[in-house]
Parts: structure tokens; sequence; C-alpha cells
């Protein structure tokens, strides 16, 4: 973990919704920990590490990729994630795993869960008794399924997204689809080419209208991300919203043969929108990304989930690293 200081300072006031204009947000640093709580911030590798990975054997599921999204759900870890094998076909397979720990994982089943779609960096919501995958397919684009047991997942097809004024956005991909739901609204974050997450809402988790079309994160000014981003998942603590994210400061990781590190951050925000990227990212060391928290009934446990998946548990210690 990186060092830090305890330089103080004075918190503008809030805004009469209690949310924070922009202006407020930046003035907020690591001394003011009532905005990011060390529960959700502060991990340890354990020592088991890596806890899940592709088998590195002729299985459809060689390798594993971003984004993987792991549930604790009905006493049980679940994770979600995708497996390919460019030897045997260039298609991105879905798979599912099972764990009583979170630690010792057991596939499902010897193939993929869902043979015949493409489906990588996905993200999954347990909604009104049904379970709701939000995904990329092919080239990027973002779908959705819906499975009433996480296992047996139908297609409906992709995602549409309008500008504020109702036309479509610009061709290109879209993707690392990430949902929120609270009180009946519903919330997408997305990114395109990385270089920056945008937000929009919905009424059926089919259409899309973007809240505004600017970006509501941005690329940098930190040398981790100052190249790409994305979002992975926001968690509601107390009265803030967090969003996990993973950056890059490469601005060639997409080019064949480059190698690019890539990094797990958090940002914090009052109102979805206005968003303040936690001082000390990265918050876990290495080339360790596609992070994502699970809360057990008992605690946030972090996981960092491409290509390898990496289990952090909470720093407990009122120590100072």
């Amino acid at each position: 973990m990186k060092k830090f200081g305890y330089a103080i300072l004075i918190m503008a006031t809030w805004v009469t919704s209690c949310k924070l204009e922009k202006k407020e947000l930046n003035k907020i640093t690591h001394s003011d920990t009532d905005y990011f709580p060390r529960e959700i911030v502060r991990f340890e590798p354990i020592d088991q590490n890596p806890i899940f990975e592709g088998t590195n054997t002729n299985s459809w599921d060689r390798n594993i990729r971003e984004r993987g999204f792991i549930l604790y759900d009905q006493g049980k870890y679940k994770m979600w994630y995708t497996g390919y094998n460019d030897s045997i076909s260039d298609k991105r397979f879905l798979g599912l795993a099972l764990s009583n720990d979170g630690i010792i994982w057991d596939r499902y089943q010897d193939g993929a869960i869902l043979a015949d779609e493409w489906v990588e960096d996905m993200f999954v919501l347990k909604h009104e008794g049904l379970y709701y995958m939000f995904a990329e397919g092919m080239n990027d684009v973002a779908k959705y399924l819906v499975s009433p047991d996480g296992i047996t997942w139908t297609p409906k097809g992709k995602l549409t997204v309008l500008k504020t004024d109702g036309t479509p956005l610009d061709e290109g991909p879209y993707g690392t689809p990430t949902v929120w739901v609270e009180n009946g609204e519903k919330y997408l974050f997305y990114e395109r080419n990385d270089l920056g997450v945008w937000l929009a809402k919905s009424e059926d988790f089919i259409t899309w209208t973007n809240v505004q079309d600017e970006p509501i994160l941005q690329i940098g000014p930190g040398e981790y991300d100052e190249a790409a981003v994305a979002a992975n998942q926001i968690v509601k603590y107390e009265d803030n919203y967090y969003m996990f994210y993973h950056g890059s400061n490469n601005p060639d990781w997409a080019k064949t043969g480059v190698t690019a590190l890539w990094t797990s951050n958090v940002a914090m925000s009052k109102d979805l929108i206005h968003w303040v990227k936690y001082p000390d990212n990265p918050i876990v060391d290495g080339d360790h990304s596609s992070n994502i928290v699970v809360f057990n009934g008992k605690e946030y446990i972090l996981y960092t989930t491409h290509d390898k998946v990496w289990r952090y548990d909470p720093i407990h210690s009122n120590s100072i690293e």
C-alpha cells in the first residue's frame, strides 16, 4: 500500500440537497476518513493467491479474462467468468464456479454453461428474484441476459444507449456495463474505448438514455489511470456511493503485443454523477484489475478478476502502512 500523510483540509459547506458540487468533491483527501472508510479501501492479498485461473489444459477455459463477477448468494460464493481457448474457438464462453469459503472453488460443470453465446466482461445483479447479467458480446457491445437460477441464461439482446437528445450513440464499442438499481431507478455505467465512464438511466433494462453526454469519470490526472478507465461495480456504503474501477497508464494498451499495467481503484460520489478518486489509488499493488467487492454478511472481501482471480481480505489493524 502507498504511504500517505495527514494533510488537513477544511471541507466546504454541504449543498442543501446533500449532493456535493464537483468543486467540493475535489477537496476530499485521505484524511477525510468518513468518505473513504477503511472497510472498503484497505485490503491485503491472502497467501493462497491466485485462487482461480484457467485450466492451462486444452479445455474450453484454458484461459480466463476480464471481468469475472462474484456474488455471495444463498450461503455460497458464486463466480461467473469468461473462459476461452483460441485453439478450439475464437468465442468467449460463460462459466460458473462455486465456493463455500470464497477461496477454494469448484467449476459447476466441465463445459461452459452457455455454449452458443459470446459472453465476457460480465456484471451480475440479483433483482426481484431474477438474475440479470450485463456483459459484452462480440466487438465490445453491451447486452443483457436473464436467469431464474444463475445457471440457465436467456439472452435478451443488445442494450440500446441514447444520447440526452434521444439520438443513438455514435458507432463504436460501448462496454464493461455496470448496473445500479435504487428506489426503482436503473443506472448504467459504461465505457467507450476505456476513455471514460458514462452514465445512463432506463425504465426497462433495455433502452438507456445518457444523464449527460460527457463522462462522469474521466481518465487521469493520476498516472495510474491516465490512459484508460472502466467501472466494475457500484457499492453504497452508509450515505455514499463507491465505484470500483480499473485503469491503465499505457495509451497503447489495446495494441496487439503491448503489455500494459492495469490497476484497481476506487472513487466516491454523493449523487452518482460527480465523483472524486481515492487519493491513495491504486488500492492493491501490481497488475491486478477488474476489481469488485463481495459482502458476505460480515465484511467486504475484494477480488481482482483478470486474468487470474486474486482475493484480498480487509485489513483490520489500525496501524498505518
